[in-house]
């Protein structure tokens, strides 16, 4: 489909599911890249309804033939749902949801465009200075605020099953054991290591049960260039979940240009940790983020090895696949075989 039609065809959906619009049309259209598990645009409509002209700024995700990592639209929806206007969460309205093909050639949501803001790329944190501190605390000040939204009556609880605080380590675990097991096209000797080491030495339950981003990093949020992050992004893996788990992929080393002093690179480790304490209401635990930083490599593997893949069967040629199966892969790796080595006692 092309841009021009799926524009047209866009208009006459968004006319009918937006409350009293008429006249609507499309005045912009741009496919964002970047990301490879939905297709996402950049829509720009005009409308009238009963108080006058409307101009809005939306994002489209629709379903692409196949992606980075399989995920629901719905529990997708539903994060955002549940996130939209507490304490102040910058994200996006959520506003409608189709799981139907025939409107646009594939199932999609669409959401409200937050304006002002810019990615920052987490290969690139020297582009975060001069204000990386006042960026460091709002990153890690929404990441708890995350964690401590309350579940009760929140729209993801409707969508999927709450685990017990005891269990949510082996279920991530299982599941991203068997994503890297069905889509590897060679052996993972390392990442079946790691498996085996997590299966063993399990981490304590989770103090309370959160809405789990699932991808909370750099690279998911836009920022005002001011320090202040004005969005946070890609609620593709949500769920519910252990908080330490977005923790420690939040503050993974690939994410951060291997700044060891610095938390995801912003902010020193006890600055860093406070302000995640004191937003969540959880207590920072070592022994809990050990063995979940652990598997925030190991994750990380399940999705590299899900996307090469994907590019290798020809399900989706989006590159961003093929650099994922190639360098982020050999960077999770690498870390999983150092880390696992030295628990051993073997000098690396």
């Amino acid at each position: 489909m092309t841009l021009d039609e799926l524009a047209s065809k866009f208009a006459g959906y968004a006319e009918a599911h937006i409350p009293g619009a008429r006249n609507l049309s499309v005045s912009a259209i741009s496919r964002i890249h970047g990301g490879a598990s939905r297709e996402t645009y950049s829509i720009d409509i005009a409308y009238e309804d009963a108080t006058g002209p409307k101009v809005k700024g939306v994002i489209l995700r629709r379903d692409p033939p196949d992606s980075l990592i399989d995920t629901e639209r719905r529990v997708e929806f539903a994060a955002i749902r549940s996130a939209f206007g507490k304490a102040d969460i910058p994200v996006p309205e959520a506003m409608f949801l189709e799981e139907d093909n025939g409107p646009l050639g594939a199932p999609f949501f669409v959401m409200g465009r937050i304006e002002g803001g810019q990615p920052l790329n987490p290969f690139r944190m020297d582009q975060a200075d001069p204000h990386r501190a006042s960026l460091g605390r709002d990153f890690f000040q929404y990441l708890g605020a995350i964690a401590a939204i309350d579940l009760e009556g929140a729209a993801i609880a409707a969508e999927i099953n709450t685990p017990a605080p005891d269990a949510c380590w082996k279920r991530e675990l299982d599941r991203w054991a068997n994503e890297i097991r069905t889509n590897t096209r060679e052996p993972q000797p390392v990442a079946e290591a790691a498996i085996r080491y997590l299966e063993a030495h399990p981490p304590p339950p989770a103090q309370r049960l959160s809405l789990v981003h699932g991808d909370y990093r750099t690279g998911n949020y836009l920022h005002d260039g001011a320090g202040h992050i004005v969005a946070i992004l890609d609620w593709e893996m949500a769920h519910i979940g252990d908080p330490y788990e977005d923790l420690a992929w939040a503050t993974d080393l690939l994410w951060c240009g291997n700044d060891t002093d610095r938390a995801a690179g912003l902010l020193p480790w006890p600055d860093a940790v406070a302000v995640w304490q004191e937003a969540s209401g959880c207590t920072f635990d070592p022994a809990a983020f050990e063995w979940w930083s652990l598997f925030a490599h190991l994750k990380g593997l399940g999705i590299w090895i899900s996307s090469a893949r994907a590019f290798a069967d020809g399900k989706n040629d989006d590159p961003i696949l093929a650099f994922s199966g190639w360098f982020t892969h050999c960077a999770h790796e690498t870390m999983l075989a150092h880390r696992l080595a030295a628990k051993h006692g073997v000098p690396v």
